[in-house]
């Protein structure tokens, strides 16, 4: 076989970023719900998509790891252009940020976490979501608004989302 000297970095690499990460989950953003744990996982293999893992204390081995939500939900926030508190669990219920629309949603995470498509709970307007909070004693989310449904720079608020009317 003839070999050849080329200079260097001209010669295609069978190794490529895609290979390298691909079996690479990014773990992130633990939180906890009574017993139950949750964590984020960026997929490169699901094109990058954020979803949304749980860990409960009972059931057999193979059982105990879940997804909460089903594709293309991609859990991911772009307030600041950074994101970052994209999630919350509170008493079984997951209220997340979808990167594709950046709407608030919410999703049951009982024991058959995918047997219902995931709820919008705000408009579709030029609005942002992140770093939401439960308020119990008054039934609603707090959290960071951005608004980009003007022309310049986005204002920013916290918002409260009445959780008895949506």
């Amino acid at each position: 076989m003839p070999t050849s000297i080329l200079p260097y970095g001209s010669w295609k690499s069978p190794i490529t970023s895609d290979l390298i990460v691909a079996g690479s989950i990014r773990l992130g953003e633990i939180q906890l719900d009574g017993e139950t744990l949750y964590w984020s996982e960026g997929r490169p293999a699901e094109s990058g998509r954020n979803a949304i893992a749980a860990w409960r204390p009972n059931g057999q081995i193979q059982d105990k790891i879940q997804d909460i939500l089903p594709l293309p939900f991609n859990v991911r926030t772009r307030v600041h252009e950074y994101g970052g508190g994209s999630y919350l669990v509170a008493e079984g219920t997951v209220y997340f940020s979808n990167f594709a629309d950046q709407r608030l949603y919410r999703q049951s995470a009982g024991h058959q976490p995918m047997s219902a498509a995931p709820e919008p709970i705000t408009p579709e307007v030029g609005f942002r979501y992140a770093d939401a909070v439960l308020d119990r004693p008054r039934n609603r989310l707090i959290c960071v608004r951005e608004d980009h449904t003007a022309a310049g720079e986005p204002v920013n608020t916290i918002a409260a989302l009445n959780l008895s009317t949506l």
